[in-house]
């Protein structure tokens, strides 16, 4: 009993400070312009790449949680016509996946900061339940980075993305942007159009991360497939940094209400 009281006031707050200085830390890689004395977030550049293909090259430049500027080029494989995109100067594209997970991590921040070292825990019951709040803050923060949106074909036609270029992309091409664990991601897709007398069975495909050539799609009064999908993507070391403090966090969570297990375990007829 002694060990079960020194486990609720001393080390329970213990693991509660230890959590929100690593969050703090993972919060700090999400900083946005203007969100502190840090001044804007800094722009940084990073190089497109894929082991399989040369086709797409580029530069994509990330400003907190936006993309501020685009720069691709795309060779046609049609006619080997060198196809050059960028972003329009006046806007920039928001990445929701980012701002969810910043979202995510300063709500068990706040959770935290609810219980400061003056706060007497009762029972290991109430331990566990604040345990069980932020471990779904972070789980929820890992899965936005983890777990891109499965969007149909004409989803990815209508974002606000298609509209962020200039000139305007050709209306044979879609383009997709997201985030997958620590990389951000660059699909294109090449469309033709079906002939109304085509023979093929148009079936349209469902939603997913990642469409393959030969995939239908009706938009407009137009039925269109994909002729060929372009992915290029770069790694960027401050999302490996976050999930690694999500990881973390989550670790030392789950060893405080192993702890606390344990004693309920001992005294199964006490409301822990």
């Amino acid at each position: 009993e002694e060990e079960f009281r020194w486990l609720l006031h001393a080390e329970v707050h213990a693991v509660l400070r230890q959590l929100q200085d690593i969050l703090k830390e993972a919060s700090l890689r999400f900083t946005l312009p203007g969100s502190g004395t840090e001044g804007p977030a800094k722009q940084e550049n990073f190089i497109l790449g894929s082991c399989g293909t040369d086709q797409v090259k580029g530069v994509l430049t990330l400003q907190g949680d936006a993309l501020s500027q685009a720069d691709v080029n795309l060779k046609m494989p049609r006619n080997n016509q060198l196809l050059h995109l960028a972003f329009r100067e006046d806007k920039q594209w928001k990445l929701q996946q980012i701002q969810d997970a910043r979202n995510h991590v300063s709500q068990a921040i706040y959770l935290l900061a609810n219980r400061d070292e003056n706060y007497q825990f009762k029972t290991g019951a109430e331990v566990l339940k604040l345990m069980d709040a932020v471990m779904l803050q972070l789980t929820r923060a890992r899965n936005r980075l983890t777990t891109p949106a499965t969007l149909t074909l004409p989803e990815i036609a209508a974002s606000g993305l298609t509209r962020m270029f200039a000139p305007s992309l050709p209306p044979d091409l879609l383009v997709n942007v997201y985030i997958n664990l620590n990389k951000l991601c660059l699909t294109v897709y090449q469309l033709h159009a079906l002939q109304p007398n085509s023979t093929k069975n148009f079936r349209p495909a469902g939603g997913s991360v990642l469409h393959s050539p030969g995939a239908m799609f009706e938009w407009g009064a137009q039925r269109l497939e994909v002729s060929h999908v372009h992915k290029v993507e770069c790694v960027v070391p401050w999302l490996n940094d976050a999930l690694v403090y999500f990881t973390v966090s989550l670790q030392l969570c789950q060893q405080l209400k192993d702890k606390i297990s344990v004693f309920s375990s001992y005294w199964s007829y006490r409301p822990f």
